[in-house]
């Protein structure tokens, strides 16, 4: 995926509100699997938009230890760390509507903080057990940047969430295992889902329902 100059021109403009140096961490492989391609020139296109944005290419089979470093499970992936590695990914190409939930993530982590009302920050604060969130897209969904969005951001407010945005259209063997019928789905702990684009306070407590249930998102 390539970007078009009056993208690029838009997106040049926004990056002006960058506050601080964020890596694109690319993983993809040799032998380049479905849109690996598409997502590594996506990331490249990015970085010549500021200075502040380094992009990393990785090999997912023979860069071993930032795989596991990441926790990168499957490709294309993209980790987005800023000054900390926040626990953010996303897997496939953040196409159509989610490349503003893209830059707008990219933003977020070069400040280290978001723009959620305190009320929500303070909730968050409350949660103290590990807590992985798969957010199901696609990129013709209109709803599923809020969703998309809403996750990263809690991951950047509580060190304990991790937060992955996968494209479901690249990965139909996560659609099957997670019975994703529609976008956006949220996937809480391997445990809990729901679906739709819910305000952050609904998404609070569907964390909190997943962590009664006592599973250890560390394994998953």
């Amino acid at each position: 995926m390539v970007l078009q100059d009056s993208d690029k021109e838009m997106i040049r403009k926004i990056f002006v509100g960058l506050a601080g140096d964020v890596k694109l961490k690319v993983f993809t492989q040799e032998l380049e699997c479905n849109f690996c391609k598409e997502t590594r020139e996506l990331a490249l296109d990015l970085g010549t938009l500021s200075s502040k944005i380094k992009v990393e290419i990785y090999d997912f089979v023979k860069n071993g230890d930032e795989v596991m470093e990441y926790k990168i499970k499957r490709i294309p992936a993209i980790a987005i760390v800023g000054k900390l590695d926040f626990g953010i990914r996303y897997y496939g190409v953040p196409a159509g509507y989610e490349l503003p939930t893209m830059i707008d993530t990219i933003i977020d982590v070069s400040k280290g903080t978001t723009t959620l009302p305190e009320a929500i920050k303070n909730k968050l604060a409350e949660i103290k057990k590990d807590v992985h969130l798969q957010v199901f897209v696609s990129p013709t969904c209109p709803y599923c940047p809020k969703a998309a969005r809403i996750a990263h951001q809690f991951a950047i407010e509580n060190e304990n969430i991790r937060s992955d945005v996968i494209e479901m259209m690249e990965f139909p063997y996560l659609v099957q295992k997670y019975s994703v019928m529609s976008t956006p789905h949220i996937v809480i702990n391997e445990d809990t889902s729901f679906m739709g684009a819910h305000p952050a306070e609904i998404f609070i407590d569907q964390i909190n329902l997943a962590l009664k249930s006592g599973y250890n998102p560390m394994y998953s």
